[in-house]
């Protein structure tokens, strides 16, 4: 692994610790902690992937699941206080396998989105690209973690029962509350995709100038 990749595999490792940590603390009743912090992953990857070429974004990748997920498993064997009464694991062990899931699926799509998008606007392929991996990432991570219908295969830990409770949710249906909280999640990382698209933008021109190759 080249030095200049360290940056990014340190970031990623960060990023998907944290919101492993993040996602099981909420803002307000629907929206997880996790949200703010997991769509600069794909930013990350997108970066890698614009400046260094596919090949570098899926090492970053593979080198940053690896920590994480080491990380995350540690995070199982440390409890937290959940509440005055309560203490937890910092990270359960249907939370690591979900993000560990979700995070290798979603972020090698998004490099196979963005290379092949790689010749269009400088926005489209980091977008586009996040926008799947962001779709594919909720929609898999939300159900291994807190789906009751897996408790049977994977087990269940404090976080089910809550996930799992029947409730109004803000698109006007009852649903379970992970369906829920998946829902405004994936709103919110998609409007971060938006917003990230400056920063990207930035950073981009930045290592551009660093390199012999502007992929």
């Amino acid at each position: 692994m080249k030095s200049i990749f360290l940056p990014g595999v340190i970031a990623m490792a960060a990023i998907v610790v944290a919101s492993n940590i993040l996602v099981q603390f909420f803002v307000g009743d629907w929206l997880t902690w996790g949200a703010f912090t997991y769509p600069f992953a794909f930013l990350v990857t997108d970066i890698m992937n614009r400046v260094y070429g596919p090949s570098a974004a899926r090492r970053v990748i593979f080198v940053g699941f690896v920590v994480g997920i080491l990380c995350s498993l540690i995070g199982t064997q440390i409890n937290v206080q959940i509440a005055p009464e309560f203490a937890a694991p910092a990270v359960t062990l249907r939370i690591a396998i979900g993000s560990a899931t979700a995070f290798l699926v979603a972020q090698l799509i998004d490099v196979l989105v963005f290379d092949k998008l790689r010749g269009g606007g400088w926005w489209r392929a980091p977008l586009v690209s996040t926008f799947v991996g962001s779709t594919v990432d909720t929609a898999l991570f939300f159900t291994i973690a807190f789906s009751g219908a897996l408790t049977g295969l994977l087990g269940t830990d404090h976080n089910i029962d809550f996930f799992n409770e029947i409730v109004a949710t803000p698109f006007g249906t009852d649903l379970a509350r992970w369906i829920g909280t998946a829902g405004v999640d994936w709103c919110v990382k998609i409007a971060i995709a938006v917003i990230a698209l400056v920063p990207f933008r930035l950073v981009v021109g930045a290592l551009a100038q660093r390199t012999t190759e502007y992929r």
